[in-house]
């Protein structure tokens, strides 16, 4: 940013209160229990999250676990 913003007293404009909508600092420290398994996958399967995962700047382990979760949970 090379040119600095010159605020003013100006008019906002109509304004409206947003209800607080963010979740406590304790629910988001809480971790969910996991339990650490050891799987052979296809080598396809991992080169494929870990481009994902590149592309994501996350882990491509995580990508999987949650992959699994979602499949997890709609699946009862």
């Amino acid at each position: 940013m090379k040119k600095k913003i010159r605020y003013t007293n100006e008019p906002l404009g109509k304004l409206q209160v947003v209800k607080d909508f963010l979740p406590p600092p304790e629910e988001l420290a809480f971790k969910e229990e996991s339990v650490k398994v050891t799987m052979t996958l296809s080598k396809s399967s991992v080169e494929f999250f870990k481009r994902a995962a590149h592309k994501y700047h996350t882990p491509y382990q995580k990508m999987i676990r949650k992959l699994i979760d979602a499949y997890a949970t709609r699946f009862p």
